[in-house]
């Protein structure tokens, strides 16, 4: 994998702020080509609110920021973004393939025949690429959760990026979908070193393909590998409560006091009960390997 070159993003001196309250400041951030970046921390320590500035949608504070090799601007076509899974309401025209379009009709390839046959072209193998054939022409209210968020990932490789933005793209997926949004991803980034940007709250799916965690809380942070970060150590420092980080079955399990839960919230960790008794078995081994009497909770982590 290639991180040499012009960054695939560049934050220098970053600071974001919202009237007097700073999410974060003295942001400094190389992404590599074809690195992936993981962003953690709890709802509003402003994970959404760096893809947005990466966006060109709000403006930093303070500091610099870059996407290949420019300043963060609307309309970016080095861009490709992936929102969150969203109900589509009953009744929706557009099926797969036309919401796929929209990835090559933002980046404006003209009219005329060559203009049309290079969309055709995109949308065929960005389709191709997660797997969404035999559903393309569905109407998109048809479909299943997964299915429409395979074509949203298609969608944001449709302008052929050089940077991936992923804004909580595993929300309401069950784990199997996860898996395969997540590994659709990662293929896209190995294949054509895309950079690619991660907000998410559920680290474990992702954990075997991270190259580095920026984790947010509350001001402050902390950027490394997924050891170096998601450490009792590390953690318990940026939430400044006691927190413990276990890894059982490859898989991170969160174990605090009662207190420590309260501090990360929903979006630091849930209840370790996964896909099958796995979970389970995990949250029993979370507690037995803390044994200081003084009720722990054992939580899967949805940093």
């Amino acid at each position: 994998m290639r991180h040499s070159g012009t960054p695939a993003v560049r934050l220098s001196g970053a600071r974001l702020s919202f009237g007097e309250r700073t999410l974060w400041e003295g942001l400094d951030l190389e992404v590599g080509a074809g690195e992936f970046i993981a962003v953690l921390g709890p709802n509003g320590s402003g994970k959404t609110s760096m893809l947005r500035m990466l966006l060109g949608q709000v403006a930093l504070s303070a500091g610099t920021a870059e996407v290949a090799g420019a300043p963060a601007r609307l309309g970016n076509p080095a861009i490709g973004y992936v929102p969150q899974q969203k109900t589509i309401e009953g009744g929706a025209a557009l099926r797969g393939i036309d919401l796929v379009g929209l990835g090559v009709d933002g980046h404006r390839w003209g009219l005329g025949f060559r203009g049309r046959k290079e969309r055709k072209r995109k949308v065929a193998e960005a389709i191709s690429a997660v797997g969404a054939e035999k559903f393309a022409y569905a109407p998109l209210d048809a479909l299943s959760g997964g299915e429409q968020q395979r074509l949203r990932v298609a969608q944001a490789l449709a302008g052929d990026p050089r940077v991936l933005l992923c804004d909580e793209p595993l929300l309401s997926l069950d784990l199997a979908n996860q898996r395969l949004v997540s590994e659709l991803i990662d293929r896209r980034r190995r294949s054509h070193d895309t950079a690619v940007l991660f907000v998410t709250h559920e680290i474990n799916p992702i954990l075997p393909l991270v190259d580095r965690v920026l984790y947010l809380v509350d001001g402050r942070f902390r950027i490394g590998t997924p050891d170096e970060v998601m450490t009792s150590e590390t953690l318990s420092e940026l939430y400044g409560t006691e927190v413990d980080v276990l890894r059982v079955r490859g898989r991170l399990v969160v174990v605090g006091t009662g207190d420590a839960m309260d501090a990360l919230g929903e979006s630091g960790a849930a209840h370790c009960h996964g896909d099958n008794r796995q979970g389970h078995g995990d949250n029993r081994q979370g507690r037995g390997d803390n044994r200081r009497g003084r009720g722990d909770d054992a939580k899967e982590v949805r940093a």
